[in-house]
């Protein structure tokens, strides 16, 4: 019984590896600071399961908001947070 446990715990990390946040190509079309959101037109989202689209994402840290401003090329990484689809990561590209 405790192999059986250890296999499906060993098995549950290695399907949420997989899930883990993929960086997406992404530009910088709107910044709504006071909401917490950004709005980025970008490529494909692999973790997500998502096409190339024009969208509103919740920002994990306000922080992040000033890093970039409107125009920017961007590389971030976006994850379902409490329900929210959500930017955990965005730097400029070069």
């Amino acid at each position: 019984m405790r192999k059986f446990i250890m296999a499906a715990a060993i098995s549950g990390i290695s399907t949420i590896a997989l899930a883990q946040a993929v960086p997406a190509d992404g530009q910088v079309t709107k910044i709504d600071a006071a909401q917490g959101k950004i709005t980025l037109k970008h490529g494909p989202i692999k973790n997500l399961d998502m096409d190339g689209m024009t969208m509103v994402f919740a920002i994990g840290d306000p922080a992040m908001l000033t890093t970039v401003k409107v125009g920017d090329k961007v590389k971030f990484e976006a994850d379902r947070v409490n329900g929210r689809l959500t930017v955990t990561k965005i730097q400029k590209s070069k």
